[in-house]
């Protein structure tokens, strides 16, 4: 207990220090203007009374002069006042927001730079951008819906309760037993109701967060591999959790303002009843009646207060962790954390740890694999997959290893013209590499043998056009990596198996072999359950993951743009010369000329026009564009030595 009330003084404290010392003499304006502003309330609330019921025995006008001329003055220093307050208070939380922005980009820049930073603190984008928007707007709301109202309620009720006190000290007994309710029993009921929620409902945004960014980012490639669907479940049931979360918490608060409702009217009548009990005349009950129904009023947004305070909590505590920790690691898990020797099975190998503590171990995808095919009954009829089943893979028998053939291929964006008239034959079983300047159309190529791009001309897919297949089909029969490729908020296993969530773990670890990529894969702490996050992929290890992806997927036609960005040039070159060795057709769009000797053509691109075609020893000995893009390599690859020298 100790030890845990010593961390929540030091998360307090850590809050506290997010204000900063410039900013307290503009709080300390509002404070004063908004405590000021209630008690004019108060006091215009018992003035008043104090007239109406004082009229009411037909007294000389100049025994209310005086209470006329303050319920003028109560009422336009209560305007005054509370336009000052919040001028004041949203004047300093603006300026604290402000810093505190350059204070968490500073944070998430050191925290993510390699060159500043020792031990990885691995934020996804989406974790990032919340930190930057969600995390830090909620400061904002800490000062000006928690600690300012909370403050001037207190201050309000205590000088409320030392007023009636003056006045008939057994009322004032009564009143500061109807404010404690209010402003210090409902606020621990609030917040004990919405702390439970509070932290789910934060981690429900942190993960739609995630899911959108996935989606969003991610469409191509979920599209091509067929997990559209899946994505969007999870995204769909990660929603229904938040609104089902938010839905509770407007449950609490509506039960809250009841009993706080409740509290006000029973105090009201007690005051009432013990100042008929003690003999007060009417005037003064009146007076004492509406100062303690003006008083409770103004102790309850304590309550609401406490209750957005468990809300607003845990993104504040993890804008001043981030702050605190300045550089040091600060990011919550996307998975289950290792069990005791679960780390050392892992690292033996990428498969080697036992049944049991893979199915402890559940990979999220693989998760929301199941919770996919649940929805999909209950919402369907004869056309789900069984419960925890996988969606079929799409059928590609009538595209099993066809020739692919373009005729008068034209595409256009609209002045910009990025393919045109080009007529390509692949044969099945062909290695082709694409090469030409930024901006050649080679993408785009890409695009149209993938059914992504359509364009003018024709485009044969075996003896067919291509439009006439099922685009799923396409997209099984020609996929591959593409330059955009989206590397997910999950685990590496799960970014893999992304291609074929059906694949055996022999055929994953393969296709992560053959990427370059598995003994990377078996040095990681937790292997092949590590989140990408954690992995702190370098720029080469997030195409060989892609890559990895792509061969896992196992189509008849490969199509790899660029997919050795990153790579030192001894192992681009290995890579290259192995894809080019894989048993299928493969269309390898690069800007490395040495390894395509083991390409059986290489295609010149040239703003959008074949120039060039040919293998690549015949198209070096010849002069044109590719001769010149090969001399100009080979003066880069020696321009070191010669420097050396």
């Amino acid at each position: 207990m100790i030890g845990e009330g010593d961390a929540r003084l030091t998360h307090g404290r850590s809050v506290l220090r997010l204000f900063g010392p410039r900013e307290a003499p503009r709080l300390v304006a509002a404070l004063a203007a908004g405590a000021g502003a209630e008690l004019c309330a108060v006091a215009l609330t018992a003035t008043a009374a104090w007239l109406i019921a004082r009229a009411g025995q037909h007294p000389p006008l100049s025994v209310l002069a005086l209470a006329i001329v303050g319920v003028r003055a109560f009422a336009l220093f209560r305007g005054v006042l509370r336009y000052t307050e919040r001028l004041a208070g949203h004047d300093a939380a603006l300026r604290v927001l402000a810093g505190l922005r350059v204070r968490v980009y500073e944070a998430l820049r050191r925290s993510t730079d390699p060159a500043e930073q020792g031990s990885p603190a691995p934020f996804r984008d989406a974790d990032a951008v919340q930190r930057m928007v969600s995390d830090v707007e909620a400061v904002q709301d800490l000062l000006l819906r928690c600690l300012l109202p909370a403050a001037i309620s207190w201050i309000t009720g205590a000088a409320a309760i030392v007023v009636t006190s003056l006045l008939l000290p057994a009322a004032g007994v009564v009143l500061a037993v109807g404010a404690v309710l209010a402003g210090t029993v409902l606020p621990a009921l609030a917040a004990l109701a919405a702390r439970a929620d509070a932290g789910r409902a934060a981690d429900a945004r942190s993960d739609l967060a995630v899911h959108g960014l996935d989606l969003e980012r991610g469409a191509v490639d979920l599209a091509a591999f067929g997990a559209t669907e899946r994505f969007v479940a999870r995204a769909d049931i990660t929603a229904a959790r938040l609104a089902r979360l938010e839905r509770r918490a407007g449950a609490v608060e509506a039960a809250i303002a009841a009993l706080g409702t409740a509290v006000q009217g029973a105090t009201v009548l007690a005051v009432i009843w013990t100042a008929r009990r003690h003999g007060a005349d009417g005037v003064l009950v009146t007076v004492l009646a509406l100062t303690a129904l003006a008083a409770v009023d103004a102790v309850l947004p304590v309550a609401d207060a406490a209750r957005r305070l468990s809300e607003i909590r845990p993104a504040a505590r993890r804008v001043a962790d981030l702050l605190r920790a300045d550089g040091r690691r600060v990011h919550r898990t996307v998975a289950a954390p290792p069990r005791p020797g679960e780390c050392q099975a892992i690292r033996s190998g990428p498969y080697r740890a036992t049944r049991a503590a893979r199915a402890d171990r559940t990979v999220p995808d693989k998760t929301v694999q199941t919770r996919t095919a649940q929805a999909r009954t209950a919402s369907t009829v004869g056309t789900a997959p069984a419960v925890g089943s996988r969606p079929p893979r799409p059928a590609v028998r009538p595209l099993l290893h066809p020739a692919i053939e373009l005729r008068g291929v034209r595409v256009s964006y609209g002045s910009v013209t990025a393919l045109d008239g080009i007529d390509l034959r692949i044969p099945a079983g062909r290695k082709i590499a694409v090469v030409g300047a930024s901006g050649a159309g080679k993408s785009t190529l890409l695009g149209v043998l993938s059914g992504e791009v359509r364009p003018e001309g024709i485009v044969l897919l075996g003896d067919a056009l291509q439009s006439a297949y099922d685009p799923r089909d396409v997209r099984a029969t020609v996929r591959g990596l593409t330059q955009d490729a989206h590397v997910f908020g999950t685990s590496i296993r799960a970014n893999v198996a992304l291609a074929r969530p059906d694949a055996s773990d022999a055929e994953t670890a393969d296709a992560a072999r053959r990427a370059g990529l598995l003994d990377w894969i078996d040095g990681l702490p937790d292997g092949w359950d590590t989140p990408t996050g954690d992995a702190r992929l370098s720029g080469g290890q997030r195409q060989r993951l892609l890559l990895a992806r792509a061969l896992l997927a196992d189509p008849p036609v490969l199509v790899l743009d660029e997919p050795t960005e990153g790579l030192d040039l001894a192992t681009a070159d290995r890579l290259v010369t192995a894809l080019l060795a894989e048993r299928r057709t493969v269309v390898l769009v690069t800007h490395r000329l040495a390894p395509l000797t083991a390409a059986d053509e290489v295609i010149v691109l040239d703003r959008g026009r074949i120039v060039q075609r040919g293998p690549h020893r015949d198209l070096v000995e010849r002069r044109g564009p590719y001769r010149d893009l090969w001399e100009a390599e080979r003066l880069q690859s020696t321009a070191p030595a010669i420097r050396r020298t």
